[in-house]
């Protein structure tokens, strides 16, 4: 186990009125999928939104333009999680005999291939250039991943760690391809398990404490989320480079389950009961929260449209306009003593 540095939480139940606060996010409009309650929803680049409908065992397609549907794909048991890279989808769903994760062409609307795996699938990622896709995998008392080669079509594994009533509840991988996550929590803590891709092997091992729900990153920085009963919900700030926690916000009573990142690292988008929390990672202030009608499960941002996506357990996806977090960057950046600039009267000039 890695040694951590925790500094002194920062307490932020509330959005802070003194913050930055963001520009109001407007509600742009909501598309009703119908197919039951929504396990996870994912964008793409080129405007495409996929959502699993677990109790229906069907993926929907909807256009982020238009906030059409552009229709249901059947896979084999009940799907729950997704990931999504260029024109590709991967979706990890249950059966009775065993869990399953899909290939989907978002083009055609088809599965192209499917990976029957043992043991139960609890989180899945993709690697940026989709070339291999990783499933959060627990057995008894122990748990692994199972690394999946769309090119060569073949599975390894790697070992993670064991213990008692151990699970994985999140799974990332990093901007670069090089580094995976893995968020283990057993019956005594929780811990982040830092991965090197290409050795397969756990290579450091930050201890956080409470159950991790979700995974981020910013610029070398990871964000943990947890949350319990007794502390409601917290986001972690881990030193990716010395593997360390260097702080904590606290976000109050709730219960987050999900968290995504901007594409230029400075907003976090958490689901809570009720609301999606939006968190500052340049001043570790809440700026925002959006209140829906429906309690969200799962939400996705598309930063260059300016858009955010979120899905209900009533199976409807609500879609936002988020004001761009840049300013507030770039408002830090020019806030700075001025620079005394000498009267040019005042200089010497040297013979030529």
């Amino acid at each position: 186990m890695a040694n951590f540095l925790m500094r002194k939480s920062t307490a932020v139940p509330e959005v802070n009125p003194e913050a930055a606060v963001d520009q109001d996010v407007t509600r742009l409009g909501a598309v009703a999928v119908e197919r039951g309650p929504i396990g996870d929803i994912a964008a793409s680049d080129d405007g495409t939104i996929m959502v699993t409908n677990h109790g229906d065992d069907t993926v929907s397609l909807l256009n982020a333009g238009s906030l059409s549907l552009l229709g249901a794909i059947a896979v084999p048991g009940e799907p729950f999680a997704v990931a999504m890279t260029d024109d590709r989808a991967y979706v990890s769903s249950s059966s009775a005999s065993h869990d399953e994760v899909s290939v989907i062409d978002t083009i055609t609307r088809t599965v192209i291939a499917s990976y029957p795996l043992a043991f139960s699938v609890s989180a899945l990622a993709a690697s940026p250039d989709g070339k291999r896709v990783y499933a959060a995998r627990i057995g008894d008392n122990y748990v692994d991943v199972a690394v999946i080669d769309t090119t060569a079509e073949r599975v390894g594994t790697i070992d993670i760690a064991t213990g008692a009533g151990i699970g994985i509840d999140a799974l990332k991988v990093d901007p670069s391809g090089k580094r995976l996550y893995v968020a283990t929590t057993d019956a005594a803590s929780s811990a982040l398990a830092i991965v090197d891709i290409e050795t397969a092997r756990v290579q450091r091992t930050v201890t956080v404490g409470s159950p991790i729900r979700d995974i981020a990153f910013a610029d070398g920085t990871g964000y943990v989320l947890t949350s319990d009963r007794t502390r409601g919900g917290a986001v972690h700030v881990v030193d990716l480079s010395t593997a360390e926690i260097t702080d904590t916000v606290d976000l109050g009573v709730g219960a987050p389950t999900q968290m995504t990142m901007s594409a230029d690292g400075t907003r976090a988008y958490i689901v809570d009961y009720n609301k999606v929390t939006v968190l500052d990672t340049l001043t570790l202030e809440v700026v925002n929260a959006v209140n829906l009608d429906a309690r969200p499960s799962s939400v996705a941002v598309d930063s260059d449209s300016g858009r955010l996506y979120v899905a209900d357990y009533t199976g409807g996806v609500t879609v936002f306009s988020v004001a761009p977090a840049t300013p507030s960057l770039y408002s830090q950046l020019v806030a700075t003593d001025p620079i005394p600039i000498p009267d040019v009267t005042d200089l010497e000039v040297a013979p030529a």
